[in-house]
């Protein structure tokens, strides 16, 4: 069928295009199909990052097309890294990020450890489990804001109910204090079920044997654990923590849902920050310089841990 199809194709070509595309090399064809791709990256990603790195230069302001456009050197990296209130949105985000990988990991491991057992209702499980990771994260944020409303929210009686006040006029959401946890919160129970699924990944990727080796070697089932399961799976755990820490770094929705970064600035995270110098002040060259910043640092991050990553497959 497929000869047929060719042939076909082949006596519907025009003579002339024909002998131009026999001319042709395989490498020269291989660029033809590849240039719209490239084309398109360099239209989408490159040009915008080199355009906003230059804009970074500059004390432009989008809402002010007609004014003149200064260069102002590296007067926008130093204002950024010299600002307290900067760094105090790194350490809101480093908290959301340090925190809700632990919970992410420890018990998306957990759960892909109990489901790898066969047991009756196991892909039923499984499914209900990766039901919040199907959901839009302005679905999740309307939800969860609902559950944290004072009176009707869960989570504001037990808090309430440990703390001893009044649940009808107490809010986790409304806190300095429980803000930033009950975004953790939020965060551990969409996107658990992503690390799950790799982690199931990684320990049905080892094989059998193994384990059967090690039972001939009179192992315990805790030692089979930390010296096959947890060494075999590590790769599959470090690749979920790189793609949750990525995504993390850029928390923005569930953020602007939940709280708006309030109360105060408890959960102004740096992609809140970031839009309110761009959007609501429209310093453009300023939150340019802010943006290539976290760019740097999200690359130079994620660089490292992958070569981690590398040496640790290699073992």
């Amino acid at each position: 069928m497929a000869d047929k199809a060719m042939d076909r194709i082949a006596k519907a070509t025009p003579p002339g295009i024909a002998k131009r595309v026999r001319g042709l090399s395989d490498r020269t064809i291989a660029w033809i199909f590849v240039a719209p791709s490239i084309f398109l990256l360099l239209a989408v990603n490159i040009f915008p990052l080199i355009w906003t790195i230059r804009l970074s230069f500059t004390n432009f302001r989008v809402n002010r097309i007609n004014a003149d456009v200064k260069w102002v050197g590296l007067r926008n990296y130093e204002r950024i890294l010299t600002d307290p209130d900067i760094w105090q949105t790194m350490q809101a985000t480093a908290h959301f990020l340090i925190w809700t990988i632990f919970f992410q990991v420890l018990i998306g491991f957990t759960l892909a450890y109990l489901i790898n057992k066969k047991f009756r209702g196991n892909d039923m499980w499984t499914t209900i489990i990766v039901l919040p990771m199907m959901l839009s994260p302005a679905v999740v944020g309307n939800f969860w804001t609902f559950l944290y409303q004072p009176q009707i929210g869960l989570f504001n009686y037990v808090v309430s109910f440990f703390s001893g006040v009044d649940p009808a006029s107490f809010s986790m959401i409304g806190s300095v204090n429980l803000a930033p946890w009950a975004i953790v919160i939020v965060d551990t129970w969409m996107w658990t079920p992503f690390v799950m699924l790799i982690c199931l990944a990684g320990l049905r990727s080892i094989p059998g044997s193994i384990y059967e080796a090690a039972e001939c070697d009179r192992a315990s089932k805790w030692r089979q654990f930390w010296t096959i399961t947890i060494p075999m799976v590590l790769p599959f755990l470090m690749m979920a923590v790189l793609f949750r820490g990525i995504e993390n770094f850029k928390m923005f929705d569930l953020v602007v849902q939940l709280t708006g970064g309030g109360p105060g600035s408890a959960t102004e995270v740096t992609s809140i920050n970031l839009k309110r110098e761009a959007f609501e002040k429209w310093r453009t060259g300023y939150a340019s310089a802010y943006a290539v910043i976290l760019f740097v640092t999200i690359f130079g991050l994620a660089s490292i841990y992958v070569k981690a990553l590398n040496k640790v497959k290699e073992r």
